[in-house]
């Protein structure tokens, strides 16, 4: 699985393997998208939880007691930092 990282040192939601846990910091994307994904939860400084990342097509994420499904094409625009 490919690790793409933005300036920050962050890395793409799409890179967080199964059980691992993350503090959303940045959404690379337009408005369209951000507020989608506002309405889900995302937003910066939300936690979040992999579920389910087979490393292609859509994933599942933990979000503020929800869990929600991703394209990849999403994922690889949200930006999160790794927790313990």
């Amino acid at each position: 699985m490919e690790q793409l990282t933005c300036e920050s040192g962050a890395i793409a939601l799409s890179a967080m393997r199964t059980g691992e846990r993350g503090i959303v910091l940045e959404l690379d994307c337009g408005r369209g998208l951000r507020s989608r994904l506002a309405s889900m939860g995302l937003t910066p400084g939300a936690e979040i939880t992999m579920l389910q990342n087979f490393g292609h097509g859509p994933l599942i994420a933990r979000v503020r007691d929800a869990r929600i499904a991703l394209g990849r094409g999403e994922a690889n625009k949200i930006y999160v930092r790794r927790v313990a």
